[in-house]
């Protein structure tokens, strides 16, 4: 398996070099930037592979940073923020990125975060699966391709937002718990963020819906979870 590339954007000098130097030790190529800016440069210049990206920084912060590069790439984002409030975990989700973390927390906990980012990011086009097509409604989604068409249309959709329809497309009809579909779809670490949920749900609906207020196709299964179809 080729190295893999992570790039740390933090701020804080000490936090910046006990997270690389865990992840060097590791094997992983490193690279690290102290703002929003650095950031943006390091991400067109080198071929990454996963950015741990901080919320709280100087010249630009991790929000818009982490906003500016989900217009052009898929690349899993973790976000790692000092404050604990459910709204600016939302706010994170909202600007595309796929996990968080708040300080302070363990390196394993990082660790396990990175695998379950990068397992899930493995995207290699398979020929011999292409032709594999699930459909629902006016939805296709292209198994082999990593591609979804809606109404004729393709939807540029985050491997997260990919990741989260091919599982209801598998599951169609049946009510899914919040539980289930986040181990499933984030890995057998997660259960309880249910926030995740509500934020990729909404960008769901608002791909794939005619009206997302008023969802025909992604249905809350109110004290179970959500159902499609």
């Amino acid at each position: 398996m080729s190295t893999k590339s992570i790039l740390i954007v933090e701020d804080e000098e000490s936090l910046r070099k006990f997270i690389s130097r865990n992840l060097s030790a590791r094997g992983f190529q490193v690279y690290t930037a102290g703002n929003g800016l650095e950031a943006l440069a390091l991400f067109e210049s080198k071929s990454l592979d996963l950015i741990i990206l901080d919320v709280m920084m100087p010249n630009m912060d991790g929000l818009e940073t982490c906003r500016r590069i989900r217009q052009v790439s898929t690349i899993p984002i973790i976000v790692l923020t000092a404050l604990d409030e459910e709204s600016d975990k939302v706010a994170a989700l909202d600007q595309g990125a796929d996990d968080y973390l708040t300080k302070p927390f363990g390196i394993e906990e990082l660790l396990a975060r990175i695998r379950a980012m990068l397992r899930r990011a493995r995207w290699e086009v398979n020929p011999s699966a292409s032709r594999e097509v699930l459909r629902f409604d006016k939805i296709e989604l292209n198994v082999g391709a990593h591609t979804v068409t809606c109404r004729g249309q393709q939807l540029t959709l985050t491997r997260t937002e990919y990741d989260l329809l091919h599982f209801f497309m598998q599951n169609a009809g049946k009510a899914l718990p919040h539980r289930l579909i986040l181990q499933n779809v984030w890995g057998p670490e997660y259960g309880n963020e249910a926030e995740y949920l509500r934020v990729y749900i909404g960008r769901l609906r608002r791909k794939i819906e005619l009206d997302s207020a008023n969802p025909e196709l992604l249905k809350t299964e109110y004290g179970v979870g959500y159902r499609f179809g």
